[in-house]
């Protein structure tokens, strides 16, 4: 049957620094798959997690070994086999307990199969005391401890297994890449949030600080004031004429404010009436215009009038018949600049009501 998974989750991977062994290094940019995975034929367990092709923890678990929590998101275990510390970063507690709990599984799981293993060579070992071979314990704790030269002499089955379940990881891991970059952009719009409720906090403290000090000063103003109302008080020997002058004024207050909704009434009419002016003003405008306009036509025809009086000065003999049209025609020209000079006259006395 080969290795196969018996528990998954996501984590971010970290492995100690070698130089300082003190620092963590990422061991992966996102979160990625991290599973148990059983080994049947061997009795074994490792924990196993591959970033796109690289496999970046292969890890045999072991009694000895620890998992340790050293935050509420984080913990850590040692592989003396590989050299290394893996650190394990998780989005909740919940899944770093879940793992926990696994692990310790998984370690006692593999303390009773060591101890299975050492009960079958103890019994191989009275068996050939002849032979002398005492070393086969220590080959099959080193199988079960499952070493990379011990997997490369099997080959075979395992190896393609490993394969194929590496490929199966493989395609999980880049769906994982896909929610994880959804996931990081969900966590880029919180950090944004966050910081601008950070900073909308740091302005409130602010105005809580600001706020403070004015309320110790309207505090400090208002013993004053009390301070001086108790000194008035005690030295005022004429409430009574005050609270009565006091009454009046309130009286005479009250008139006023009446006055005022009066005036405010009024000035409402006015401001109504002056809306209308501009609309006068441009009537007044257009009527100047064609006063204007028939100033200039009066002159023509007052030019054309003295024309007419040269000619019929030089032409009185011949144009007898035309005095009595000429008068007629005088008579409604005198109406006319009448009429003008009474529209003029009206319109100096809109103005002047204006």
């Amino acid at each position: 049957m080969g290795e196969q998974p018996i528990f998954t989750t996501r984590a971010h991977v970290f492995q100690i620094d070698p130089t300082t062994k003190k620092n963590w290094v990422p061991a992966s940019k996102q979160a990625v798959t991290v599973s148990y995975f059983y080994d049947s034929t061997r009795n074994s367990y490792r924990i196993i997690s591959v970033d796109g092709s690289k496999v970046i923890i292969n890890s045999t678990i072991t009694p000895n070994m620890t998992f340790t929590k050293t935050s509420q998101k984080f913990g850590q275990w040692a592989d003396s086999r590989a050299n290394t510390v893996f650190g394990l970063g998780f989005a909740s507690e919940q899944q770093l307990a879940k793992f926990a709990e696994k692990f310790q599984e998984v370690k006692e799981a593999a303390k009773l199969a060591r101890d299975k293993s050492q009960e079958k060579m103890e019994t191989s070992s009275n068996n050939s005391q002849e032979s002398g071979r005492e070393t086969p314990s220590s080959n099959q704790a080193s199988s079960f401890n499952g070493t990379d030269d011990e997997k490369i002499s099997h080959g075979g089955p395992e190896t393609a297994a490993l394969m194929s379940e590496n490929d199966k990881l493989t395609a999980t891991v880049e769906q994982s890449n896909t929610n994880a970059k959804k996931l990081e952009t969900e966590l880029q719009t919180l950090r944004d949030s966050n910081a601008r409720l950070v900073d909308a906090l740091t302005e409130s403290s602010a105005n809580v600080e600001i706020w403070k000090k004015q309320l110790n000063t309207c505090k400090e103003e208002s013993d004053t004031l009390r301070e001086k109302i108790t000194e008035l008080e005690s030295q005022c020997e004429k409430a009574n004429v005050e609270k009565e002058r006091n009454s009046k004024l309130t009286v005479r207050v009250q008139e006023l404010e009446t006055e005022l909704q009066d005036k405010e009434q009024e000035l409402e009419n006015l401001r109504k009436q002056a809306e209308i002016i501009p609309q006068l003003m441009a009537e007044c405008e257009s009527i100047t215009e064609k006063l204007q306009a028939a100033e200039v036509k009066n002159k023509d025809l007052e030019d054309r009038i003295e024309g007419l009086q040269a000619d019929i000065e030089d032409s009185q003999s011949k144009q007898g018949n035309m005095k009595g049209e000429l008068k007629k025609f005088m008579d409604v020209l005198d109406g006319k600049i009448d009429e003008l000079h009474e529209f003029r006259q009206g319109l100096s006395k809109l103005g002047v009501d204006n």
